[in-house]
């Protein structure tokens, strides 16, 4: 009885112990994430800050990696989002996590010519650094943009059924019966040949002077007739 109850205690505790670390971990992960949530807002703020505040080479820079951090994290959520309704789309995340590594060493790359002091030498990189750009954010935009197509495409497929059968409904809802009241028939006249005709129906008396008077509730009834001797 006393092992029963030992190995109970330490199944429970054991039990507490794996629910702590799993609370832990993930308040840790949902920690992390408003971490790194806010630190990419601050860098955004401040690459569209640099952007606008620092002309020439370096503000081109700034935009060049807002403009790429802007695509990818909207082609990423897009996707991510996407792929719960449509399994077809784990390919397409497949090739963006792909385009991802050269995305992250693209911004790499420019946030370390953000500190480059010889500013000839930046202006010479910046052509190669603009394509190098445009061709990563385009190939972003445009899984985003078919992932979004299909979308719509489904959705309006859905729709287009939907409103299919409601008119279907619609139509067997207004489609009602009623029973046609019979109608009394009419003797017809018979047709009249030429020189035949038919005999007239004799004409009732006004007045039936053998049938009794009709007698009514305010009338007097009648005095009996007294002969006289």
């Amino acid at each position: 009885m006393i092992a029963v109850v030992a190995l109970l205690f330490v199944l429970l505790t054991v039990l507490g112990v794996y629910a702590t670390v799993k609370a832990v971990g993930a308040a840790k992960r949902g920690v992390d994430r408003t971490i790194d949530q806010a630190r990419r807002t601050v860098e955004d703020h401040t690459l569209r800050a640099k952007s606008f505040a620092q002309p020439g080479p370096v503000g081109e820079i700034a935009q060049l990696r807002l403009k790429l951090r802007t695509s990818m994290r909207a082609t990423q959520d897009a996707l991510h989002a996407g792929v719960a309704e449509d399994e077809s789309l784990r390919e397409s995340l497949g090739l963006f996590q792909r385009l991802s590594a050269h995305g992250h060493e693209l911004d790499g790359e420019l946030k370390r010519l953000e500190s480059e002091p010889d500013r000839a030498k930046l202006a010479e990189r910046l052509p190669s650094l603009r394509e190098r750009t445009e061709r990563v954010t385009g190939s972003a935009d445009s899984l985003r943009w078919a992932a979004r197509d299909r979308a719509r495409r489904f959705a309006e497929d859905d729709l287009d059924a939907l409103s299919a059968q409601i008119d279907v409904e619609a139509g067997a809802l207004r489609h009602w019966t009623t029973e046609d009241t019979p109608q009394t028939s009419r003797p017809q006249a018979r047709p009249q040949t030429p020189g035949t005709h038919t005999a007239p129906e004799p004409a009732r008396p006004a007045i039936d002077p053998t049938g009794p008077r009709p007698t009514y509730p305010w009338q007097k009834k009648p005095r009996p007739e007294t002969s006289g001797m």
